[in-house]
């Protein structure tokens, strides 16, 4: 089998994997073969992330250096139950969170344009909260 016309010996974990063998060794897989590599070599395939940060530094006084690696990116992975319910509760807060705060924002900005306008919906009776926003901003 020729590894050129192997849609599977084209992936890149399977390519550098074949690639660090002896040609005959590496042209000898099965299309098969090649097919159970790619699925072993996928849980370890690194993808591009977002933020990929790899670095070392050495240990004062020691001649020793110890690395670190900072990888942030989108999750690919299939969430588990308990992820998928928590991740559902947080979205639910979250676009609840954000009505309220739309809703007391809005009920603020119309009490705002009333109080500018002059309307009084009980006679002798205001919350004066217009005249305390109103002189934040003199």
């Amino acid at each position: 089998m020729t590894r050129s016309t192997s849609q599977t010996a084209n992936d890149p974990a399977v390519k550098s994997l074949l690639d660090r063998m002896p040609p005959e060794v590496a042209e000898s897989f099965t299309e098969e073969q090649l097919a159970h590599l790619h699925s072993a070599l996928g849980a370890r395939s690194w993808k591009k992330h977002s933020v990929d940060l790899r670095s070392t530094f050495p240990i004062p006084f020691i001649r020793r250096r110890i690395y670190f690696v900072l990888l942030m990116g989108r999750n690919r992975r299939d969430l588990t139950r308990r992820e998928k319910q928590i991740s559902a509760v947080t979205l639910a807060l979250l676009v609840a969170a954000f009505i309220c705060l739309s809703t007391i924002f809005g009920l603020l900005v119309l009490y705002l344009i009333k109080w500018k306008l002059g309307i009084n919906l009980f006679d002798n009776y205001s919350f004066e909260f217009g005249h305390w926003f109103w002189d934040l901003w003199k």
